[in-house]
Order: structure tokens, then sequence, then C-alpha cells
């Protein structure tokens, strides 16, 4: 009997670990592999709508194509590894100054706000495993009379919950646009870190070039003092001429001064916008745009919305929202609770089996109000998404405008006023040389001429951050708080538990 006993249980056993491999492999067979880069992803919506009239007005608002609700695309986390220890990675400034390329690239691998998103990502990722792992069955033992000897009863079972209506698929596709999100967010914040970055390092070549000019037109005043001394001990000129081209040549000192520190403060923030306070920067190496380009600003515009990342990120968040109304609808349908048993009557001296099977029934609880909700949150994700899209406009509309008045000065200053500044100061050096004009007037066409050419630099350097910002897809805040929006478990639990 005993023997029979352990047959029955060998075969039970078999049986569980049957169905639980079958209903695993069935839960595998809704999703592929994809392996996801970062660039923006597709804009669609996956998943019919609750009803007819909703399903219209979804995709009326969207814009997209409707598909299966539970997608068939799974999304890997970014491959970033997120550490214990200290996550700056130690590097050494060259001693020529950094290039913009070596500042992105140390801003990739530093920047603790792009590491905090590649760890939201894997967050996510091990949000959606956990939603759609199945429930563990149960093993007992169960006895009964065991008080009234040779009627004792003794029995071992297996229970099971079995999930229906596809609740764990659902649950990995709500989970799956979760991680959707947190990778375009992850591309996002990159750009963030490019925009910032590319800004402070075109000012810092600003200053740069505006020191070594300022260089230059001190070397021109310094033989100009020279010269006023000489003419003032030959009886040739006034004190005055020495004393306006001594204050010319300190007032310019005090720009080269203020310039320094201004530099020195940018370089500052760039290795720590990076994400590497410690580095001792000593300057930065490139040029300034010379010449602007003509942009389509309603192509650029267009361009923008469709492939940004921030909106991208809305739009996972909008088909998350979709995947959660399909989601909550399954809910109501009950779960069945399996128990099968096997044992012994010592009573009739017969091996014994049992079956029983249950379900809640959704009378009170029919989950109206998660359904609600979802229903709520899918409305308000499709208004965040209407919200970017203004809003990326809107600072496209800014940043144009920067564009255009750069680029036309930069225009005005290469065409015209830089030759005609130039012009002027050869004519008066000459007048001055042939005795035609007066000292005080050659200093002031020498300070327009300096000035000149110190607008002209600031010039290219509001044209090329403005193209920064254009390239970035209008995005900042490098070091800004992260926003993580990467779920939780809580679908699973809700799955297993009906009441």
């Amino acid at each position: 009997m005993l023997g029979t006993l352990a047959q029955w249980i060998a075969c039970l056993f078999v049986c569980m670990a049957l169905g639980c491999s079958s209903v695993e492999r069935q839960i595998r067979s809704t999703s592929n592999a994809e392996h996801i880069t970062g660039a923006p992803f597709h804009r669609e919506v996956a998943s019919s709508a609750p009803d007819a009239n909703f399903e219209n007005q979804r995709v009326r608002q969207a814009g997209f194509s409707d598909a299966s609700f539970v997608d068939s695309t799974e999304v890997k986390p970014a491959s970033v590894e997120v550490v214990d220890g200290d996550p700056v990675i130690t590097a050494e400034a060259p001693a020529s100054g950094a290039s913009l390329e070596e500042l992105l690239s140390l801003a990739f691998a530093n920047n603790p706000a792009i590491k905090e998103l590649a760890a939201t990502t894997q967050i996510a990722a091990g949000y959606r495993t956990q939603v759609g792992l199945y429930a563990n069955p149960m093993v007992g033992y169960q006895g009964q009379q065991l008080a009234d000897a040779g009627t004792d009863q003794h029995l071992l079972f297996v229970q099971q919950q079995i999930i229906t209506g596809n609740k764990l698929a659902l649950n990995r596709a709500v989970l799956n646009e979760a991680l959707r999100a947190q990778l375009q967010e992850l591309e996002a914040q990159k750009l963030r870190v490019t925009t910032d970055i590319k800004t402070v390092y075109y000012d810092s070549v600003r200053i740069q070039q505006q020191l070594s000019a300022i260089e230059q037109f001190s070397t021109l005043l310094k033989q100009g003092v020279d010269a006023a001394q000489k003419r003032m001990q030959a009886g040739e000129g006034s004190k005055i001429d020495l004393l306006q081209t001594q204050v010319q040549l300190k007032q310019l000192e005090l720009d080269r001064r203020q310039l320094r520190a201004s530099l020195d403060a940018r370089l500052r923030e760039i290795v720590a916008l990076a994400g590497a306070p410690n580095m001792q920067l000593q300057g930065v190496t490139g040029e300034l745009p010379e010449t602007p380009v003509d942009q389509d600003w309603k192509a650029i515009e267009d361009g923008l919305v469709s492939s940004s990342p921030e909106y991208a990120a809305a739009q996972a968040r909008i088909r998350q929202a979709t995947a959660a109304i399909r989601r909550h609808e399954s809910q109501p349908l009950p779960n069945l609770g399996v128990q099968f048993g096997a044992g012994v009557d010592n009573g009739t001296n017969s091996g014994m089996m049992n079956v029983q099977v249950g379900a809640p029934i959704p009378v009170f609880n029919k989950n109206q109000g998660n359904i609600a909700a979802a229903r709520a949150e899918y409305c308000r994700a499709i208004q965040e998404a209407q919200r970017i899209d203004n809003a990326i406009r809107a600072r496209l509309a800014v940043a144009s405008g920067e564009y255009t008045r750069a680029a036309e000065a930069v225009k005005m200053y290469l065409n015209e006023l830089l030759p005609a500044a130039q012009e002027t100061l050869d004519l008066a050096e000459k007048a001055y040389k042939a005795g035609e004009q007066d000292f005080i007037q050659l200093l002031v066409t020498r300070r327009t001429y300096f000035d000149t050419n110190l607008a002209y630099i600031a010039a290219r350097a509001q044209l090329a951050t403005a193209q920064a910002q254009i390239d970035g897809y209008l995005l900042t805040g490098a070091l800004s708080a992260v926003i993580n929006n990467s779920g939780d478990a809580s679908l699973r639990d809700l799955t297993l538990g009906q009441e």
C-alpha cells in the first residue's frame, strides 16, 4: 500500500512539473528578445481599447496604428554596470586642453544622472520579470480521524493557482513599456548632458579667444605707451596722451582678469557636469563656427518632435497606460485554485484520491476602481505627450530666434563691420603718423576695432550654443533630479489576490 501511495505521489509531482513548465513556455512564447540601442522607438500604441468609442478616441488622439495589446518585442535594459563603490572614473586633464569629444566621453562615463537612469532601466527590467512569474505550488499533508484508531486517513496534496485571462503576459506588457520609457529617458539624459557640456565648452572657447585678442591688443597698447612717452619727451605730445593710453591699458588688464575668472569658473563647471569634479582642467581646444547655415525651421520642428527621446518616452507611457487598461479589465476573470491529493484510508485499507477546484466569484470586487484609474491615467498620458510636443516647439521657437540673431550678427561682423573697423584703424594709423589726427582719436579707433573683434567672437559663440541646443533636442539639465518611473511589482500581487 505504501508503494502504491509513493507511485501516486510521484505521478503527482511529475504532472505538476510538466504543468508548470508548459505554463512557463506559454509565457515566454509571448515575447521575442530584441536588443535596443537607445535610438528613439517607433511610436505605436499596443492594444485595443476597452470599447469601440474609447478605441476610436484613442486612435484619433494618439494618431497611431493599433496592434496587439501584448507587445511581442521584449526590451532589454541599458548595458550599464551598476556598482556599489566610487562610480567616478579617474581621468587626467590634457595639458594642452580637452577637446569637446574628450569632455563628452568623460561625461558619458561619469555623469551620475546618466548612471542613475541606467539603473532605473535595470529596475524596470527586474519588475517586468517579477510580474510575469507564475504562482508557486503548495505541497502539504492532511490527516483525518487521527484519534479514531483504525479509521485514520492520510493524504498528501499539491495545490496550484491557475492564472486565467492571460494576466501574466499582460503584466509583462505593462512593465515592458515602462522599460521602454526609461530607456528613452536615458537617451534624453545623455542629450541633456551633451547640450550642457557643449554650452559651457563653447563659452570657454569664446573666453579663450577673447583673452587671445586682449593679449594682442595689449601688446599694441604697450607700444602706444612707449610711443607716447617718447613723443612727450621730444615735446611733440602731451601728458594727457600718455595718461589716456595708460588708462586704456589698465582697463584692458581689468577685462583680462575678469575673463580669466570667468574661464576658471566655466572649466570647473564643465568637470562638475561631466561627473569628475576633482579633475583640474586647464583649458579647452577647438574653434567656434565662422559661418551660419540657413535653416528650415518648420522641417526642424517636425523632425525634433518626431525623433525626440523625450517625446518617445511619452508615447511609451501611452502604450503602458493602454496595456494597463487591458490588464485591469482582465482582472475580474477568476483564477482557478486546483488541489489534487492522494493517500490511504486505514478504515477501508485502500488508497484514496481527492480533487478540489475553486474560484472566487467577482460579485463585489470587479476591479472597477483600478479600471477607472487606468482609463484616467491613459487620458493623462495623452495630455502629457501633447504637453511635451508643445514644449519642444516652444523651446525651438526661442532657440531659433537666438540662432537667427546670432547668425545675422556673424554675417554682419564678417562681411561689413570687421572690414570697416580694420580699414578705419589703418586710415587712423596713417593719419596720425602724417599729423592729420590727434592721439586720442587714434586710441578711440583702436578701442572700436578691439571691441568689434570681441563682439564678433561672442556672436560666434552664441551661434554655436544655439546650434548645440537644437542638436540636443532642446534638452538641458545635466545634473537635474532624475524621476524614477520604472514601476513596481504590484501587478503580480493583484494577479494572485482576487478577494
